[in-house]
């Protein structure tokens, strides 16, 4: 700020504070503070210039100053008298602001040493500090070891301390029980004497707690002197001495341990559970309580009401016993175990509330509830069978045993798990649980395989008696129509098969049940499949040999019935009717065993299904298990497709006999060489190979159906090699015309059509070359080397039919192919 300012226009002495530059400083306002005095007019003049800015005489722009600047310059006064001052002032401001920055930079200058001067001190203070903050570090350092070192030995001195305490202690029962000790040490039975300790009843807890103890000493004294002193006199009468305290201590025991027991009982009549509890605690002290416990359990109404009994075994059982079904006694055991189940939760409340070891008590009453309860109802339901004398089938037989065995194993199972939850303490459940149906499972596997047998004996049984019942029914018929009656009877049945697989299943249901380890589950599973292997066997090849007996029956019938070319009329005609029978005969057998192979295929493809779906993952985990029950299968599968081979061989032989008859009693020497032979030709098939073709197409019509895949191509196959070895012998016989080699060339044509049937390329071929090899009859004999030459492959059949012609000898073909008959 400006102190003072004399009115002089030319010396302004020019005094600044430097207080005008602290705090928000403002170099407008200093200048202006400055030279406001010195310039009043001007401000008169921008006050004036603000006033009249709004007249309307007036120019913008500052003319109207203009014109009042020029006005004062005309009369010769200066236009800005006050910068002599303003001059003189700004010099002297420039002075002292010279002079201000030289007080400030000596003061800065003092100030930096002042500054040094203290921080050096403050270098001095700090380090001397240091040093006393070292010296107090070791100081606690020091002090730190000491209270340690004190604390350790304060802590020693506490140890001695508590354990001489402990030792005064120890010391002081162990006067008190020797004390004790020498109370019962007196003579036997003299136990009025005692302390009051042991008589008084509010001291019951404290009172067994001693006995118990004087007890255990005492007994381990007398052990251990009669084992390593016992030569020793003085050793052996302070043993006597100690056998009279131990005898006394025992009965004393004894007398508080019963006393404790009915007084256990007679609160637990009461359910005071508080006095139940109290009694049970001191109890503990005898043998950790399990005399209590035992006692308890044992106690419970469950355990010893027969009512309970009678109840359990009505509930399961009913009125009629085991006769009352399966499903009933599932039932009634499902009711039993949730019974059971509750009774234990039951028991568990209480005690949880007055045991101290509750789970010690909960193991005790579940092994008694499986140990009694559970074995007694198990027992009058699992009654093992005889495997030599077998129950019969109409009382349930072996499955009844066994459809038991599974229900109660899995009931009991169920129940187990049941009992777990609510508790049963350190309790191995699952393995005591096994151990019931121990002895029914170490058998299992035999059982399981007689009542499998027991049911396929039935079963056959059954059907031999329906079959009986059908053929005394049929007794007034023919003896051949009843044999083919019965046959027809006897054919195997898929729905037998599908019981045989049902009753497997069921089997294999009970194996996965009752095995708990897989080999014991892969072996009992390969013996229960087996079972079903041979009787799959067995019912299919018995089935097929009873279509093959009546297969052999109607070949013996024909063999009965053929008889010789000179007989009479009335003969031959009675004979052809008994053939034609025959035939017929023949005719139903081979419907019936192409129905028996196709029924037999349709049960193998279930055994092989139920195998893959059901057996397989049972027998994979095992080594080798799999792989046995394959081979064991493919053998029984074999064994039937061995039988039904030998009998498709036979109804081939069947048809061809058939076949073979009406050629002989159709075909007619006429067909082949008619005595009108050069009248128009007869372009239709001879009678015989129309029957034979209509016979053909009925007959197989059944193979066509029935049988399917392999079985189907190897039989038409072998129908159709037989068929053409049997026409070519069938030909043999007879001697062929020209126009007989055209009948047999339409023969040959119409077979053929029949053949393409089978969908046997062998067999077309043949027969394709066969009506080829039918042209030796109709060309020219000098054309007949070059039908041989054409076609080279029908050299063998043509040779045969060439001897054939009629004109064999006649025209002298014999000579004419003698190169090429002797090349054959």
């Amino acid at each position: 700020m400006v102190s003072s300012r004399a009115p002089s226009s030319t010396s302004l002495p020019l005094i600044l504070d430097i207080e005008d530059f602290k705090g928000d400083f403002s170099f407008d306002a200093l200048f202006g503070n400055l030279v406001n005095e010195l310039l009043p007019s001007f401000k008169d003049d921008d006050a004036d210039a603000v006033e009249g800015g709004g007249g309307g005489g007036d120019l913008p722009n500052g003319h109207a100053r203009a014109l009042s600047d020029a006005a004062k310059l005309a009369e010769g006064e200066p236009l800005f008298p006050e910068v002599d001052a303003l001059l003189a002032l700004f010099k002297d401001s420039c002075k002292e602001l010279v002079d201000l920055r030289h007080q400030i930079d000596a003061r800065l200058m003092n100030l930096k040493n002042d500054v040094e001067v203290q921080d050096k001190k403050h270098r001095r203070t700090l380090m001397e500090l240091e040093k006393g903050v070292d010296g107090l570090y070791d100081s606690f350092a020091r002090l730190d070891s000491r209270i340690s070192s004190v604390g350790q030995t304060a802590a020693k001195i506490g140890d001695h301390l508590q354990s001489a305490d402990s030792q005064r202690e120890t010391a002081s029962q162990t006067i008190d029980l020797i004390k004790y000790l020498m109370e019962f040490n007196s003579s036997p039975g003299d136990l009025m004497e005692l302390s009051s300790l042991f008589s008084d009843d509010s001291r019951v807890a404290e009172a067994a707690a001693v006995a118990e103890k004087l007890r255990s000493f005492a007994e381990e004294d007398v052990g251990r002197a009669g084992i390593g002193m016992s030569s020793v006199v003085g050793a052996a009468n302070a043993s006597r001495g100690l056998e009279v305290a131990v005898a006394n201590l025992q009965e004393y025991c004894n007398e508080l341990e019963n006393r404790l027991l009915s007084r256990f009982d007679a609160t637990s009549q009461k359910h005071e559970l508080s006095t139940m509890a109290e009694c049970a605690k001191i109890l503990s002290q005898f043998n950790r309580g399990t005399s209590a416990m035992q006692h308890y359990v044992a106690s419970r109404p469950m355990f010893i009401d027969i009512e309970v009994m009678n109840t359990d075994t009505k509930v399961v059982l009913g009125d009629q016993g085991l006769k009352s079904g399966t499903s009933n006694i599932a039932r009634g055991l499902s009711t039993l175990y949730k019974e059971i189940t509750e009774t234990v939760r039951n028991e568990a409340a209480t005690i949880m509330a007055v045991f101290p070891s509750p789970n010690d008590v909960m193991s005790i009453l579940v092994q008694r509830v499986l140990e009694q309860r559970v074995t007694s109802i198990l027992d009058k339901l699992l009654i093992k069978p005889s495997l030599v004398n077998l129950p019969p089938v109409e009382e349930g037989g072996l499955l009844l045993y066994l459809r038991v065995l599974a229900i109660g194993y899995e009931k009991t199972q169920e129940l187990a798990k049941e009992l777990r939850s609510v508790g049963c303490g350190d309790l191995d459940i699952e393995g005591l649980t096994e151990s019931l149906f121990l002895t029914h499972k170490d058998s299992y596997r035999e059982y399981e395989q007689a009542s499998l047998k027991q049911l396929y004996q039935s079963k056959m049984e059954e059907l031999r008696a329906e079959i009986q019942q059908q053929a005394d029914a049929a007794g007034n018929a023919s003896r051949s129509k009843a044999a083919i009656n019965t046959s027809s009877h006897q054919q195997t049945s898929v729905t037998i098969v599908t019981e045989f697989v049902r009753w497997n299943e069921e089997a294999i249901s009970r194996c996965i049940l009752l095995s708990s380890l897989p080999a014991t589950l892969a072996a009992n599973v390969k013996s229960v499949f087996t079972c079903l292997l041979d009787q799959m066997r067995q019912y299919l090849t018995e089935g097929l040999e009873r279509a093959r007996e009546s297969l052999n029956e109607a070949a013996a019938l024909r063999d009965r019935f053929m008889i010789g070319t000179s007989v009479s009329r009335r003969v031959a005609a009675a004979a052809a009717s008994a053939a034609e029978a025959a035939a017929a005969a023949g005719e139903s057998s081979f419907r019936s065993f192409i129905i028996a192979v196709q029924r037999s295929a349709s049960s193998v493809a279930i055994l092989q299904q139920y195998f893959s779906n059901t057996i397989t993952r049972l027998l994979l985990p095992v080594d080798g298990a799999h792989a046995a029950s394959c081979e064991e299968m493919g053998t029984a599968v074999s064994r039937v497709e061995a039988a039904a081979h030998k009998g498709l061989l036979q109804c081939i032989d069947t048809v061809m006999a058939e076949v073979e008859r009406l050629l002989s009693t159709e075909q007619k020497a006429t067909d082949y060489r008619s005595p009108d032979d050069g009248i128009t030709p007869d372009h239709r098939p001879t009678n015989a190979c129309i029957r034979v073709v209509a016979y053909l197409s009925r007959v197989l019509e059944v193979a066509f159906t029935a049988l399917e895949g392999l079985n189907k191509q190897s039989f038409l196959s072998e129908m159709g090699n037989r068929l053409h070895q049997g026409l070519l012998n069938h030909w043999q016989k007879f001697t062929f015309s020209p126009s007989g080699g055209l009948r047999i060339k339409r023969d040959i044509t119409e077979y053929g059509d029949f053949v393409r049937s089978f969908n046997a390329p062998s067999v077309d071929e043949k027969i394709e070359l066969l009506s080829i090899a039918a042209n030796v009859f109709v060309v020219a004999p000098d054309s007949l080397a070059s039908l041989f030459e054409g076609n080279p492959s029908i050299r063998k059949d043509a040779l045969t039919f060439i001897q054939l012609r009629d004109d064999y000898k006649s025209a002298k073909i014999a000579s004419r192919l003698s190169s090429i008959m002797s090349d054959s």
